[in-house]
């Protein structure tokens, strides 16, 4: 694991699977509360579909520094930029899921240079939301913790990929994150919709639902009204974390969106 040290002296951890004359990197962005393993499954089919792949834990998440000065919209998508850019990957086929997508599509839309591809898994520009924060909020509040064992949390959490994001102290096993700052990550979301930021992305565009997820009914629809050319799959059964439940499924959409797009010889 690396770091890459931000502008406002975050330090973002950060892995490389670097896959030698990769027509194409993949950047993955990680949702709320989550981390950077949560992507384990899906990067080695990205790997054997020609990716050159790099994950992160975003600010105030797992190895990345837990209490940033800022937790803001902006700040995310500086991260994210700035990996691009001190890793010389770009421009990358960004992947990110909720929280992580919305960063995604806020950096294509902002530095489209940095951009060949955006892959939404569960996120888009719809809002306001005013009831997140509280939502978010009440769930995290509902946590366990500490966990006796990752089987109990995984039982409660519902997948093993969130309890590996988990952090052993003598007591059982704690999040790798500050409730409060999570919460305030979300503060932006509550007041703003972002469908002028979306109306500006120009690269090739796939958002993949779970069709038991939790986007907006009409959220993908309104997305291709206003960009037509955007394409859509719908993964059966699964929920809102597609990238867990179904990292195959997710991976040959993945593959069948980029194939088509051409190549950009940065693996390293």
């Amino acid at each position: 694991m690396n770091h890459v040290t931000m502008p406002d002296g975050t330090r973002v951890a950060y892995r490389d699977h670097p896959r030698p004359g990769a027509p194409r990197t993949a950047l993955l962005l990680h949702g709320l509360a989550g981390h950077m393993g949560e992507w384990d499954a899906l990067i080695p089919r990205l790997l054997t579909s020609g990716f050159r792949v790099v994950s992160y834990d975003a600010r105030a998440h797992g190895a990345s520094t837990r209490h940033p000065p800022e937790v803001t919209r902006a700040s995310y998508v500086e991260d994210a930029a700035t990996l691009i850019e001190e890793l010389e990957l770009g421009p990358v086929t960004l992947i990110g899921q909720s929280l992580g997508g919305h960063t995604a599509m806020l950096l294509a839309s902002a530095r489209p240079e940095l951009v060949d591809a955006l892959i939404l898994v569960e996120a888009g520009p719809a809002g306001p939301s005013p009831d997140v924060p509280a939502q978010i909020g009440g769930w995290l509040d509902g946590w366990p913790t500490p966990f006796r064992s990752l089987a109990e949390a995984e039982g409660f959490l519902g997948h093993e990929g969130w309890a590996r994001g988990l952090e052993e102290r003598a007591d059982g096993w704690h999040p790798r994150f500050d409730r409060d700052r999570m919460v305030d990550s979300l503060a932006e979301l509550a007041e703003n919709a972002y469908w002028q930021e979306w109306s500006r992305i120009t690269c090739p565009t796939l958002v993949v639902q779970g069709e038991n997820g939790t986007m907006r009914p009409t959220e993908a629809a309104d997305m291709r009204e206003l960009r037509p050319d955007t394409r859509v799959t719908v993964v059966a059964a699964a929920g809102h974390d597609v990238h867990l439940e179904e990292p195959e499924q997710l991976a040959q959409a993945v593959e069948e969106f980029t194939r088509p797009l051409g190549h950009h010889s940065n693996g390293r």
